[in-house]
Parts: C-alpha cells; structure tokens; sequence
C-alpha cells in the first residue's frame, strides 16, 4: 500500500506497453505480404555460384546465399528465401571496414572452397550447407544443416563440439560469466529488470572453439545452445557475420572492429555518479533544481568522491536554474546530468548551459532497437557538438553498436541481498559481447536496507562505472544516509576507487583498443581450466587482470566457496597468500571487507588520497602497489581526462617493470620508465611512491644510490624520500617515496636481499582464523578467540593483539612455547569494548607476531565481533529492547505503532481484529528483527495478525528464530485472519529474530504487527 509500490506498477506498465511496437526493422509484416506460416523450409541444392572478388554468390532455387569476406578471419553470409537481399540495419551498427582481403575458391566437386590466407569456408552444394576451416584444415564449425525458415524467422543450426562452451548475447541479467551451454538465451528487450531478464540484448555470441557469431539484425532472436546449436532471428532473412581467432578476446576484438570499440569516458564519468528529481518529487515533497547542491555538499562535507549528478531522475521531473546548478556543481567537482525522457530536442542548449551526462530512457526504447541505437549516438554526439567534452550516455535498453557511445545498466531493481546475486555474473558476462562499461545502481532503486547497500557498493567500485539512484526507495541513497558504521566503510570504498582511477581508465583506453572491458569473467583470462566456466566461478570476477572481486551477497560475516585459479593470489586486506587453483571453502568478511585477491606480478597505479580526479595537482604522487613474482609489467595510460584531445594523440603512456624471484629469497626492482607521450596539464616531475609487497625486510633500498631507511610511520610520512620496512601491515610491506622525479627519465627502485611476494619462505607462515558468532559485551570484560596455525616450520615467540576501535581495551596474549609446523593454537585474547560501543557488528583485526625460519614475520586476519546490549530482566517490551539489527520491506519497522512511511514514528495505533496495543512493533513483509537475549529469558509472547488499517489487504507469515533455528511459525495470514496468539519457549537462547514474511509475492499491504510482544527474563 506503499506511493513507491504504486508509482512502479504504473512505470512499468506504461513501460511493458511499448512491448508490442519493439520488432523493429524487420521483424514486422509488411502491409500486404502473404501470412506467416509456422512450416520450416530448409535451402535447397545449389544451382548457381559467381565470384566477384571477395563476394560469392549462390543460388538454390529461389534462395540466394551471398558471402562477403571483411578479412582475412571476418566474413558474412547472407541468404534471401526470395533472392532478394535486404538490410534493415544499413550503416546504422556496422562500421565501413579497410580493403576487402585477398581471397580464392575451388570448386572440390562436392563443394565449394572460398578461402583466405586464414581460413576457408566451405559451401558444399547438396544441399547448401556451411563449414569453416583454418588454414590448416582444423574444422573450427560446421552446420548440421542448411539454414531454415519460417513465415517468422530464420534459423542456423550448428553440429555442437564435445566440450564447446557459449557465451555473449549481452546483458543476461543472473547469468553469462559461466557458459551457456546446454541453455536457451532470449536476445530482445522484454523489460524484465531482474534475474532472467536480458536488457541490453546483443545478437552476438562467441564459442571456445574459437569463433563469434553476429547476427546483423534489429530482430528479435533465441538461441539455444543445445545439441544441435540452433540460433533464430524473427525475420525471413538471413544475415551473420563469424569472426575467428585465437581466444575470446581476439573474436571480441573483431566484433568490435566491426560494430566499434567501447568508448573512453571522461575521468569523472569512472567516479560514482547520484541520481534524482529535484524539481517537484511526488516522493520527497516540494524541492527545486538547485537543491540538488545541497546533497552534493553532503559528499564533500563526508569526504565522499562523487562525479556527476543527474537532477531531473523522475517521472515529469523538469528543471530550472540549469546553468546556476552546472556551475554549482563544478564548484563542488562534479558534473550536471540530465535524464532525457522527452527526448534530446533541447540537448543543445543544455549542454551549453553545462550538462556532460545523458541518461536515455522511456522515449528511447519504445520506437524498437534503431531508435534507442540512433538516440545513444545522437546523445553523444550532441554533448561532443556542444562542448569541447566527451559524450557520456546510459541506458536501460540497447543494442549491438551501443558499446561505442555508452553506458548499459540493467535497469530498475530493489535493493536486496538477491540483487546482489544475480548482478555479480551479470556484468562480467556483458563483457564477452563487447560491452565495456554495464552496471545497476547502487541497491536498486526501491527497498534496500543499510547493509545491503554497504555490500552492494564495495563491489561495484571494482566495476568501471555506476551510480545510485535515490527518488524511489523509502529514504535518499547517497552513501552516507546510513550513518556509522557504514558511512565510513562506504567512504573507504568509494576512496578506494578513486585511488585505483589510474588503473581502471588504463584498462578503459585498452577497452578502445581491443574491444574487451575491465570487468572479466574468469574464463576470459582461463580459458583452459576446467572450472572457470562452471558454477564454481560463477559468483566472482576479475578487474582488469589482477583484481579478483567475490562479492558478499548474503546476510552473512562469511563467504563460501571462492574459487581462485592458477598462480599466486593474495588477500587484499591481510597480505595472506594463496596458490590457486583452490577453493577457500569459508572466507571471514565482516561489513567493512570485501573478498578481494590480488594476482601476483601486479603493479597497480593508484593516485593516493584523493576525494576528487580535480585533486591532482602537478605535485601529486604517483604510487605504484607491487606484489613481486618473476617479471611482470604494466603500462599507465593518462590524459587530461575530459576533452577529447586524445584522439588528436595528445596521450602519454608510462610502463611499469618489475623483475623478482619467482619465490623466496633474492632483490626486486621496480623500474619506472620514462613517460612517452604529451597532454595539456601533463606533469613535468612527480614524487612517486611505492608499496611492495615483499614479507620480508631487506636490507637495504637504492634508487641510484642508497634511500635513507626511516624508523616507523610518522618519520616515514615526514621525510621527503626514503623507505621504511612495515613488518605489521599485510604480512610485510616495504614502503618507498621519492622526491620529485622527471617523467622525462627513466629510473629503478631497488630493493636488495628481500623477496618475492610471500617472504623468503611463503609457505612457512602462520595463518589466522576466527570462529565466528563471537559476541562482547558494551563495556564489560570479555575474551576473542583467535586461531593460530603454523605453516611449515614451527613458530617461537608467538604473540597475538587485538586492533580495536577508539576507547576499546586489550591486552596482547602471549602463546607460551613453540607452535609445532601445521598444528594449531587457540589463543584467548582479553578485550573490553567502550561503554558507549554501538551495539552492531564491528570489524577488529586480530595480529600475530612470531619468529619462523629465523625471520621476525606476522599474520592479520579480519574478524567480526558482535558488540551486544545487557540482556533484558523480567518482564520486558520488545519494542523497549535494543534491537541488534532490523531490516524492514518499506520504511523502519515502528516501536508501539504500525507501520508507516519511509520516516520513523509515523506510523499508526496497532490494532487487530478491533482490539488496540499500546505496546507492540508495526513491520512490513519482508521483515526480520534481531535482539540478543543471553540466554537469560525463558518465554516469548504476543499477538500477530495484519494491522487493520489495511482493510483486509495483505499476505503474510510470521516466524520465531532462536539461535539460528525455527522455534514457531504461524499459518498463513491475511488482512482477514484472525489475530493468532503466540507463546514460545525460549531457554538458553541468546539471540532470537522476529520475521514477517510475505507469502504471495506482492507486498501490498503486508503490515504485520507483533502487538503486546513481550519477554520473560531472569
């Protein structure tokens, strides 16, 4: 019964009425043609064949079949039933293309061979049926059959190889980073948002056998990857491009040369962007445009990055005051965007008065897939005819071509822990069509909840662009609405990416290049292990190459079942390494941690803390962090970040080599070499800094000559140059500053008598782990468990602290004697949280310093500690209880009231079935309130039902948790049902959750009250 609930029908109503018009070119009956008709008829024998350089014609009855060769591994085949070739796509995806390539045929008596210095396509004659082959006579596919059609579409059928796996066909919402085999994917746009929805459909597809397929259509298309392969389009011709090649990447390289390569977008456009309406929202009463400011003010104020603001996100959402807001917002280092509703007819003008970013929606995608295709490019091109800036679009559904002049993002969805889920394979999937930059917004744009919005944003700082929306859930989004804990872990996070800006738009002017974006599935960068196009990988992905990202998507301090595959990987946050491929079967991630891995050989430029790309100034530090193994390299790609002077060549690029063991003990250098290349504001000299990742100490850091070596952090951060050894961060790290350096020059940082990434000895370091469910008591004495495990040799002096938060006490335990090489000690480590402590989760990190092998080495490892209130005595309210955690379907969930709006205490008088509560909680399904009793309370009592405002709406079950397990749960319940008393034995539970489910899928009008909720305690 909630306006958002109403607000969204009628959106996606109006929305879902477009369906019928979205055919497009070809897909349609024209006025006059003969019905369609469901009879299959497959091409005949060839009756005809003519060759006219690099295009051969042939004839089967009335079909003609014509091949076309763009290059050397790129052709098309098309077919007319009626011999009568049409193109309803024109110039509009594919790009003119260079010379057409040398080619010759033969005729093989049952075939014709048309080949290239690459491969050869056969066309054997009876009946006409297509074959690739390499050069040397490898077949890389072949079809089962001659292609077929309907009176509504057309179909190719493919023999299937015995380990062939499929990817592409776009954005498939849930799906598309492990392989389509054996599954049936739908190219077209149906509006279906969420999981098993495919916006942002992409008639291209690729296979390990080493090949792609583009469909060169604006029809609509299924394709199941079964036994036969059979891919259909809905339309009587046919039309397809193949690309082969070496790997997926080379075929995503063709295709993109073909249809173009991902766009670079302006550096803020790869900072956080915020959307809303500004001017008249139904949903946050009266505001104007320029308020807008003022939430800006609320990213500088919280230190927070954030690059642009779109200001009329909302349903007749208008403007005003459009240049004072542009200026206002560049005043606060970021950039005015518009959404484009009604269409681009203003674009001039606006993006004279200051707008950089166009966000393309209902208008665009009714028409069919040219109109959204041409909307994307004239909204690009518009914003590059007005200002010196680069186009910026993005949009909910699009088409092949689109990756050239925008963002694709999945749509409108609900903040949850299932959207979390299924967006993780989502957007690395996109990527094996050639979309560079796919995203969604930051916990959807309804419901959501302070966690899920904290997990849902630490992944998506790894993605190359995204934003969060705020008009339509119960309270803004911007990050820091939520207040502490997660305010400051959204900071970090968004920091975090700011400060990994260098890499990612290197990776984004390489997408410009090959066609292939930072966000990566595993089979990408291995494509020979066996699990990486399986479910084992399916919940992960890579950043670039070196950044593996398994995002926490559950209500959970744990992550299961990460997958790391070949090489060396080290965890982000404690240093701790891994040699893959294995799986890490339980992974401790409290809020503030993100399982993020790090490939060794890395070395990722990072420009240090900065709010803003506008931070930089021509001192600002360049910093390199490197994690040392045999020779690796990276190449730092800058520009000014905004014009597009890059095109004119004005660039510089800036490799990065690192040479070092492949393990253990032996010197590492870091060479910087000098900067190739000129932009406006590039800069002369820099100080650089660097953080290797070594485990051990070495003895001594050169650049040119010796380094001074500084004693502890404050004299490090003081000095101007030198390098101090930091044994507690990460497992060992040596950091390294210089003073102001030419770019014009090449030099080398070296690090002599240390090692490669690990320590001298990787595997002889201890490991750290936590039980989990450990609880602490505000301001009352208590212990954390800590395990210690010794890796291959024994440790002696072993001690283990506790980091804490400000006005929290510990003492260091120390483990007496030696911990024998792979045994394991239980440490009991004394802490004492602050009286005022939050009663939340809060993250510590515990440390252990030992000596192995003759090093002083140490271990970290993150933990989650429930800091819990003094557990309720006698008879108490559980609505006068601290709650541990709440989560609520709209709005909080209300103490002594039923549920309201989006505010707190607006609810109503609880009242069920006619009888009133003074005491009691107001939810609305879905509902689920935590509160710790210690094990000091024996019963629960209250009555449930749904509230009576609702007048008989509403469908929902309640239930009771103690300890994780189901203690009651009531029938199902309705706005009719009787009120249903509940009494249920709690002995020895320490914390019990409070639920409300909804039952059938709509949560109109699921308030459901606990009325008169009561404990009984010791």
């Amino acid at each position: 019964m909630q306006t958002s609930t109403r607000m969204r029908a009628a959106a996606v109503a109006a929305l879902l009425g477009l369906v019928a018009v979205l055919t497009g070119p070809g897909g349609a009956r024209a006025d006059g043609a003969p019905p369609e008709t469901t009879e299959t008829t497959t091409v005949g024998d060839v009756t005809g064949f003519r060759a006219d350089g690099a295009v051969y014609r042939l004839s089967a009855g009335p079909a003609e079949a014509r091949v076309s060769f763009v290059s050397a591994e790129t052709f098309r085949i098309e077919l007319a039933p009626d011999g009568e070739f049409t193109d309803p796509t024109g110039d509009d995806i594919v790009l003119p293309q260079g010379k057409e390539p040398r080619t010759r045929w033969k005729d093989r008596g049952d075939r014709y061979e048309l080949s290239t210095s690459e491969v050869t396509l056969r066309a054997y004659k009876k009946p006409l049926r297509f074959a690739l082959h390499r050069a040397d006579g490898s077949r890389i596919w072949s079809e089962a059959k001659g292609l077929s059609w309907t009176g509504e579409k057309t179909v190719q059928t493919l023999a299937r190889g015995a380990g062939e796996q499929f990817y592409g066909a776009g954005m498939q919402n849930g799906r598309g980073n492990t392989s389509h085999r054996d599954k049936t994917v739908e190219v077209a746009v149906d509006y279906n948002w969420d999981d098993g929805g495919h916006p942002n459909s992409v008639p291209f597809y690729l296979s390990s056998a080493g090949y792609g397929v583009f469909r060169n259509t604006y029809a609509p298309g299924t394709y199941a990857f079964t036994d036969p392969v059979t891919t259909s389009a809905k339309e009587q011709r046919f039309d397809a491009y193949y690309f082969t090649g070496d790997g997926a990447k080379d075929v995503i390289g063709q295709y993109t040369d073909l249809t173009g390569k991902p766009f670079l977008p302006p550096i803020y456009g790869m900072e956080t962007g915020d959307a809303d309406c500004y001017l008249h929202n139904a949903n946050r009463g009266e505001r104007r445009t320029l308020d807008a400011l003022k939430v800006a003010d609320g990213y500088v104020e919280n230190d927070m990055p954030n690059g642009w603001m779109l200001v009329n996100d909302g349903y007749g959402c208008g403007y005003e005051d459009l240049e004072e807001t542009a200026q206002g917002l560049k005043e606060r280092k970021m950039e005015l965007g518009l959404w484009t509703e009604d269409g681009i007819e203003n674009l001039g003008a606006q993006v004279r008065a200051g707008q950089r970013v166009a966000k393309l929606d209902v208008a665009w995608v009714g028409p069919g897939y040219k109109f959204a295709l041409d909307a994307c490019k004239d909204a690009y091109q518009g914003i590059e005819d007005h200002s010196d800036a680069r186009g910026f679009t993005w949009a909910p559904e699009s088409w092949a071509g689109a990756q050239r002049c925008g963002v694709q993002w999945s749509g409108d969805q609900a903040g949850s822990w299932e959207y979390i889920r299924w967006q993780i394979p989502t957007y690395a999937g996109a990527t094996m069509s050639g979309l560079a930059y796919t995203t969604g917004d930051i916990d959807g744009i309804f419901g959501g909840s302070a966690k899920t919005y904290t997990r849902d944003l630490q992944w998506k700082m790894f993605l190359g662009t995204t934003m969060t929306m705020d008009g339509w859930a119960p309270m803004d989004k911007q990050p820091f609405r939520h207040g502490e804990p997660y305010t400051s872990i959204n900071r970090d996070y968004l920091k975090l990416k700011e400060s990994l800006l260098p890499y990612q738009y290197s990776y984004a002017h390489e997408a410009t290049k090959t066609g292939v974006g930072l966000v990566r599935p595993l089979v990408l960068e291995y494509p020979d292990d066996p699990k990486a196009s399986t479910e084992a990988a399916k919940y992960e992905f890579l950043s670039g190459e070196h950044f593996l990202v398994a995002p926490v998507y559950q209500d959970t301090t744990e992550r299961k079942g990460i997958y790391l595959p070949k090489g060396t990987w080290i965890d982000y946050w404690s240093g701790r390494t891994y040699e893959g491929p294995t799986t890490i079967d339980t992974y401790g991630a409290p809020l503030d941690t993100l399982p993020l891995f790090v490939k060794a050989g890395a070395a990722v430029p990072m420009w240090p803390g900065i709010r803003s790309y506008r931070d930089r100034t021509a001192d600002s530090p360049l910093a390199w962090d490197v994690y040392p193994q045999g020779n690796s390299s990276f190449t730092l790609y800058e520009d000014d970040g905004v014009t597009r002077q890059h095109r004119d060549g004005k660039y510089a690029t800036q490799r990065a080599d690192v040479r070092a063991p492949v393990r253990g003990e032996g010197h590492v250098s870091v060479t910087i070499n000098k900067s190739r290349g000129s932009f406006t504001g590039k800069q002369a000299a820099r100080p650089y800094e660097f953080t290797v990742h070594t485990g051990s100490e070495p003895r001594a850091v050169k650049l040119g000559r010796a380094l001074p070596e500084l004693g502890s952090r404050s004299a490090y951060e003081k000095a101007r140059q030198g390098w101090w050894y930091d044994r507690d961060d990460r497992g060992g790290v040596v950091h390294v500053k210089t003073a102001p350096l030419s770019t014009a020059k090449k030099f080398t940082v070296k690090l002599l008598g240390t090692s490669a990434v690990g320590g001298r000895q990787a595997a002889a370091a201890a490991v750290l782990a936590a039980p989990t469910g450990q609880e602490a008591g505000a301001g009352t004495p208590g212990e954390v468990l800590v395990d210690v495990t010794a890796g291959s040799a024994d440790l002696t002096g072993t001690s283990v602290t506790l980091q804490v938060p400000e006005g929290w006490r510990t003492v260091t335990a120390k483990v007496p004697g030696r911990i024998p090489a792979g045994a394991t000690r239980r440490v009991a480590v004394e802490v004492t949280p602050a009286k005022d402590a939050e009663v939340r989760e809060t993250r510590l990190t515990a440390l252990a310093r030992y000596r192995v092998a003759g090093e002083a080495r140490s271990s970290q490892q993150r933990l989650a500690v429930s800091v819990t209130p003094p557990p309720p005595t006698g008879e108490a309210w559980a609505s006068d209880l601290v709650w541990l955690s709440e989560t609520n379907g709209y709005g909080p969930a209300e103490r002594d009231r039923s549920n309201g709006e989006s505010g707190a205490e607006d609810g109503n008088t609880l009242t069920l079935a006619g009888t009133t509560y003074e005491k009691g909680i107001g939810t609305h399904a879905d509902s689920d309130i935590a509160i710790h009793l210690g094990g000091r309370c024996t019963a629960f009592t209250a009555d449930v039902g749904i509230d009576d405002e609702i007048d008989g709406y509403g469908e929902v079950a309640f239930s009771v948790e103690g300890d994780g397990k189901v203690l009651w749960t009531s029938p199902k319940l309705t706005g009719a049902s009787a009120t249903v008393p509940v009494d249920v034995r709690l002995d020895g539970v320490r914390q019990v959750r409070l639920k409300v489910t909804d039952i059938n899928g709509s949560k109109t009008g699921d308030h459901g009250d606990w009325a008169a909720a009561k404990f009984r305690c010791a």
